[in-house]
């Protein structure tokens, strides 16, 4: 641990000073935008990323969406795990945060507190998460989510709060707790999503309502003239 605790391998800290060097060659706005998108705007798009799939997996057959479903569930369910294991994870580390090691740095986002570590990182772990999670339940769009995690851990060194290790750490942990628990995860999910879809009411979270078709006309079939109406002169010649 000592190699952490000190600031990493020499790769780890040149890297960490070239992605955070472009914050000065930069706009203040530009430093504005990825400090907003890093903290708000990647995980509000996963978030958004998931419902969109989820909308789209209500319009599949019972089947199909009760496992993309499951999935869906998952991811988030994931993320969150992703964030208690790194809690002990840190304190066991406890690798400084680079601004604490290091001068020179242009911090663009505040941390927790002096007390705070910066291995491994949670945003890129939460988001990685998100996205391994989305890509099991759609690869199309879980692909983005892998993509927007990836600008999640860039932005991390952007931003001079963590090193490329502790980015790289983030995604190995997120990637590693959703799919070493996936099976274990569907196992249990998807029976109660299954039960979920036969409920009348809350079955419509897992597939969409879909209307009744209405009933084709026969136009063979002979029509019975109205009441009233006189009959043809066929029948009268009859």
């Amino acid at each position: 641990m000592a190699g952490l605790t000190t600031g990493g391998p020499n790769v780890d800290v040149s890297l960490l000073y070239d992605i955070n060097g472009l914050a000065r060659h930069a706009p203040a706005g530009v430093d504005r935008a990825v400090a907003l998108v890093g903290s708000y705007g990647i995980p509000l798009a996963l978030v958004l990323l998931l419902l969109w799939c989820w909308h789209g997996t209500r319009r599949q057959d019972e089947a199909t969406a009760a496992e993309a479903f499951a999935a869906l569930v998952w991811a988030p369910l994931a993320a969150g795990l992703v964030l208690l294991v790194n809690v002990p994870l840190r304190a066991f580390v406890a690798r400084p945060r680079p601004s604490a090691a290091h001068s020179g740095l242009d911090v663009l986002a505040s941390s927790s507190g002096s007390g705070d570590f910066s291995f491994v990182s949670g945003h890129a772990g939460l988001a990685m998460a998100l996205g391994v999670g989305l890509f099991i339940a759609n690869r199309r769009l879980g692909l983005i989510g892998i993509g927007l995690a990836l600008a999640e851990g860039f932005s991390r060194v952007y931003l001079g709060v963590h090193y490329p290790t502790d980015v790289i750490g983030g995604f190995a942990l997120g990637t590693a707790v959703v799919l070493l628990a996936a099976p274990l995860a569907m196992a249990l999910l998807t029976p109660l999503v299954r039960a979920l879809a036969r409920s009348p009411r809350a079955g419509r979270l897992v597939r969409a309502k879909r209307r009744a078709l209405p009933r084709p006309v026969d136009l063979a079939q002979p029509q019975t003239p109205p009441p009233g109406c006189r009959p043809h002169e066929s029948d009268l010649a009859a």
